[in-house]
């Protein structure tokens, strides 16, 4: 029986589509699963249930001790890049004075030869005599000048004459940023939120089987529910009830607090497998043939 042609055809001097398929050759596609999407009770830093949550204005979720130490230790990352922008500031001033003295010692020492020596000297470099009399094309010695250019001079084919760009320290930003949503962040602007915990379902003490709830309509929150806190006293709600009850009558339901209506913050979270939900779950890796190997050489994919 004849086998497939398309299948076992190897004498091809191009790769076919089935090989390149089975090679893994081209942009491979695979959609997240549930464990690569954060849960809404996640820090945005640990990635573990949240301890001590606070929030940002923009919606990010972290733990109390995990973003304390992000924005120090981003605190201490400003003060070294201020330090070390100084330090080079400080070493460019003395740089450009010393050239100036320099400068001024030439001039004047060109000066006084040109006042007092017996033989006159000539500022143009066509005119130049070293220390030996000879100048000009037909100099069999190395002038001085000569001699400075060789001592510096930068080849680009030795490794210890390669010449160095010097490395600058840039103006530093004295802001620290949020570690996910890349804006300014201080600590005066975070606020702690406080969710609801189901009490009519037993569960173990763990803090790993939490489930939480709207303290309003009591519906078990999830990632597929879009969440909102209020910055004015961090209870949690549901997006519905929010923009139904606390935008309307201005007063928290839980603690009768009141608040306005740019005090409610959208949480942000990680996506479902909903298509509504607004979030890219899939992910895309190229892949491209080495050359004369049969194996994939990975690079990343550009997103789109």
């Amino acid at each position: 029986m004849p086998q497939r042609h398309s299948k076992n055809n190897n004498d091809l001097a191009f790769f076919t589509y089935d090989e390149k398929k089975k090679l893994g050759y081209g942009t491979q596609k695979e959609r997240l699963g549930k464990d690569s999407i954060k849960p809404f009770d996640a820090c945005s830093l640990c990635l573990k249930p949240f301890i001590d949550p606070l929030s940002c204005q923009k919606g990010h979720v972290f733990c109390k001790e995990c973003i304390f130490e992000c924005l120090l230790a981003q605190k201490k990352d400003i003060q070294r890049k201020i330090a070390a922008h100084a330090g080079q500031q400080k070493q460019e001033k003395e740089e450009e004075e010393e050239k100036l003295m320099l400068q001024k010692a030439r001039d004047l020492d060109a000066f006084d030869q040109q006042n007092h020596g017996a033989v006159p000297q000539y500022n143009d470099k066509n005119f130049n005599r070293d220390k030996n009399g000879f100048h000009g094309a037909n100099s069999v010695k190395a002038t001085s000048y000569e001699e400075e250019a060789l001592r510096t001079m930068k080849a680009f084919w030795l490794p210890s004459a390669t010449p160095e760009a010097p490395a600058k320290v840039e103006v530093p930003l004295t802001d620290t940023i949020c570690p996910e949503g890349k804006e300014k962040l201080r600590m005066k602007t975070l606020f702690p939120i406080y969710f609801t915990e189901d009490a009519s379902v037993q569960k173990k003490s763990s803090s790993l089987d939490k489930s939480y709830i709207c303290p309003s309509c009591k519906v078990t929150l999830t990632n597929t529910l879009s969440l909102v806190a209020l910055s004015s006293c961090g209870h949690v709600f549901c997006k519905k009830c929010a923009e139904k009850f606390m935008a309307v009558d201005k007063v928290c339901l839980v603690c009768d607090k009141p608040c306005k209506e740019r005090n409610l913050v959208k949480l942000e979270k990680g996506g479902t497998g909903f298509v509504a939900h607004g979030d890219h779950l899939e992910a895309t890796d190229f892949k491209h043939l080495g050359s004369g190997s049969g194996l994939g050489l990975v690079r990343p994919a550009m997103k789109t």
